[in-house]
């Protein structure tokens, strides 16, 4: 796997967890009533945005009728709404909408990825299917690595994932590893880590996480990262 392009691939054929696969397989053939015209993805969902990206972003995992539907990273769903909103508005977004697959939206400098890349059912991976899918954002980070300079990662699940893949990818992590906050910021070998709560809607709905807390991550994150954020 010598490019992204590559990995994306290899990502989208992985049937390594009998239990995601199944799950995700299922809400295809079911469907939501608002989506029954849908032929949906199925299939595991890789990260999504530019090769030399300086700034990631990790979440969870796709949403069974979100991602697991469009084939995009946080695409129709209420998450990713919430999302990429955001990124519109501090300049790293074309668009601040994320319906489909073809529907134009490029992202600038920023590439989107997830820790496990099967939609789980109740949106809770176990953490052996969490240990499985790490090669991939593990390989993900190599790739990224000569333009990565600043990641984001949205709620304590990512970051759990994150800090371990970070260790077998070459970056020198903290001992003990540094827990996760809103707003921690953890300096690693060339770029800086930074932690937000995760744009699920039980954040969302309830303030915990509120447009302007997203707004500033991003915001600061990407100028870390050499980007020329707005606002």
């Amino acid at each position: 796997m010598d490019s992204l392009a590559e990995l994306d691939a290899r990502v989208a054929g992985c049937a390594a967890c009998p239990r995601l696969v199944e799950w995700r397989q299922e809400a295809g053939r079911t469907r939501r009533a608002a989506f029954r015209d849908w032929t949906y993805w199925a299939r595991p969902v890789p990260g999504f945005g530019p090769a030399d990206a300086s700034l990631l972003i990790i979440g969870l995992a796709p949403a069974a009728h979100g991602g697991n539907r469009t084939g995009r990273m946080f695409t129709g769903d209420r998450s990713g709404d919430v999302l990429y909103q955001a990124l519109y508005d501090v300049g790293l977004a074309s668009q601040p909408t994320a319906v489909s697959a073809d529907d134009g939206l490029t992202l600038h400098g920023v590439r989107v990825t997830a820790p496990v890349h099967c939609a789980p059912p109740g949106n809770k991976p176990t953490p052996a299917e969490r240990d499985t899918c790490r090669p991939w954002l593990v390989r993900e980070l190599g790739l990224l690595r000569p333009t990565l300079r600043a990641v984001v990662v949205l709620g304590a699940f990512g970051w759990q994932a994150a800090l371990p893949a970070f260790a077998e990818a070459g970056w020198a992590v903290p001992r003990p590893r540094p827990a996760f906050a809103h707003g921690a910021r953890v300096p690693l070998d060339g770029l800086d880590l930074f932690g937000c709560f995760h744009v699920s809607q039980r954040n969302t709905f309830t303030g915990r996480l509120t447009p302007a807390m997203l707004r500033e991550v991003l915001r600061t994150a990407a100028r870390t990262a050499g980007l020329p954020a707005t606002g």
